[in-house]
């Protein structure tokens, strides 16, 4: 049985490309690669200013990259770590789907609904005019929602499964915004892999 799977979507939409690929790594290997990463990954709980007031992210969070280049969001700066052997692995099988070469990763986790990531883009000057963002996800089911800045009607969600890759390319960080919503439902976690490239400024 092969570990990583062809089968792709492709969402029509304006300003973007978005590609989906709902089940691209096995179930098996998927739990599997969640109890590790989970597991050794040194996770940070950084704090975050909105509006002048300061609290603890409602998530935590961890970078590990080849360039050595730290990365900035939201006045938090992170440094990398160098990527582990089982992200390699993941990141050699997203190079070859999305035909670009990334060299840092930000891993995400969700420890229930009550965490969260606001609507944002992923625009820091740091990647680039047009990143490419590819996004695995691992775990606990969550919805990943997505809107266009100017036109109203545009608005989506998209279930993103346990193993699944999403590819965000194009104008989409220009244009959209995305955000993974707090929920009341009680569910388990979810850790998110977004495959980046850095490049000099």
């Amino acid at each position: 049985m092969d570990l990583f799977s062809k089968k792709k979507e492709f969402l029509k939409l304006p300003n973007a490309q978005l590609i989906y690929f709902p089940n691209f790594i096995s179930r098996p290997k998927a739990d599997e690669y969640f109890n590790t990463i989970n597991k050794e990954t040194n996770w940070q709980h950084d704090d975050i200013t909105v509006f002048g007031k300061t609290y603890k992210q409602p998530r935590l969070t961890a970078l590990y990259g080849a360039s050595g280049k730290p990365y900035r969001y939201s006045d938090i700066i992170m440094y990398p770590e160098p990527f582990t052997y089982d992200l390699k692995i993941i990141k050699k099988e997203v190079e070859t789907k999305s035909q670009v070469k990334f060299n840092t990763v930000l891993i995400n986790l969700y420890r229930n609904g009550s965490d969260s990531n606001g609507w944002h883009a992923d625009n820091e000057k740091e990647l680039g005019k047009n990143p490419v963002i590819a996004s695995i996800s691992l775990g606990e089911e969550r919805p990943f929602h997505f809107k266009h800045r100017k036109l109203k009607t545009e608005r989506h969600k998209l279930l993103l499964q346990h193993g699944s890759l999403l590819i965000m390319k194009g104008e989409m960080q220009h244009f959209w915004l995305h955000q993974i919503a707090k929920t009341k439902k009680e569910i388990g976690p979810r850790i998110n892999l977004t495959f980046r490239k850095l490049i000099d400024q």
